[in-house]
């Protein structure tokens, strides 16, 4: 960690990509985290707790690391956590980026370890928090989920870093957009913003300061409660470098 430095969040539906000599790259969208924490030797923790901590994507993170010139480290809390102190441990580095899969479990386990307030303290000393689909909805209020079976239904005990709701995988996985704007038209959701595969939302504080794409063409989406129904609006998204 460097200077004081104003609370960040990248909350996406990309930033791993096919590597050339290993299996996984970090993309523009996670380049574009590290870019973020301004830090001129950067180093990343990755937390995979929604995985259940697997080996397997661990060492894929480690290598991707290595490739793009990035050190990598792991916070596990599989079968115990791996260190001592999850505030030290988080505020010696610029960049946390959490992985997919079930959000529920994540935040569970989160809370039972006190890891959501060290992310909290972490993200409000300036550390970059990112991640991907459950690693983007965590931040957030809520969402919508698979954690809890096949179909979709709503989480809406997210850490609420970030006041709004959040919708991913908005254009690949059909359920994912109407579902979303029937749960803001209800109320059960916040008004909040969606991201299509390989797009990401740039927050400082809790303002939403641009939305960007390692994806050509791809989009945002602003979703907001309107009377009894709701409204939807694209944003203007950039398109990163290399993407």
């Amino acid at each position: 960690m460097t200077q004081e430095r104003t609370p960040t969040i990248l909350a996406t539906s990309g930033g791993l990509i096919r590597g050339q000599r290993t299996e996984v790259a970090f993309g523009p969208l996670l380049h574009h985290a590290i870019e973020l924490s301004g830090a001129t030797r950067p180093s990343l923790v990755y937390i995979g707790t929604a995985m259940g901590d697997g080996s397997a994507q661990g060492l894929r993170m480690i290598e991707a690391g290595q490739a793009a010139g990035i050190p990598v480290r792991l916070l596990k809390l599989f079968p115990m956590p791996n260190v001592d102190d999850f505030d030290d441990y988080l505020l010696s580095h610029d960049v946390v980026w959490v992985g997919g899969g079930s959000v529920a479990n994540l935040l569970a386990l989160w809370r039972l370890h006190g890891l959501d307030t060290a992310l909290m303290r972490a993200w409000q000393a300036g550390v970059v928090l990112g991640g991907v689909s459950a690693g983007s909805l965590c931040w957030h209020q809520g969402g919508t989920t698979d954690s809890f079976s096949p179909e979709l239904t709503p989480v809406t005990n997210g850490l609420a870093l970030l006041p709004y709701s959040n919708g991913v995988h908005y254009d690949s996985e059909p359920r994912r957009r109407p579902l979303f704007q029937q749960l803001i038209a209800a109320g059960t959701l916040a008004d909040g913003y969606a991201t299509e595969d390989g797009t990401g939302l740039v927050f400082k504080g809790t303002t939403l300061v641009e939305a960007v794409t390692e994806i050509k063409d791809k989009r945002a989406y602003s979703v907001r409660r309107s009377g009894e129904g709701f409204e939807e609006e694209s944003l203007p998204t950039r398109l990163l470098s290399n993407g």
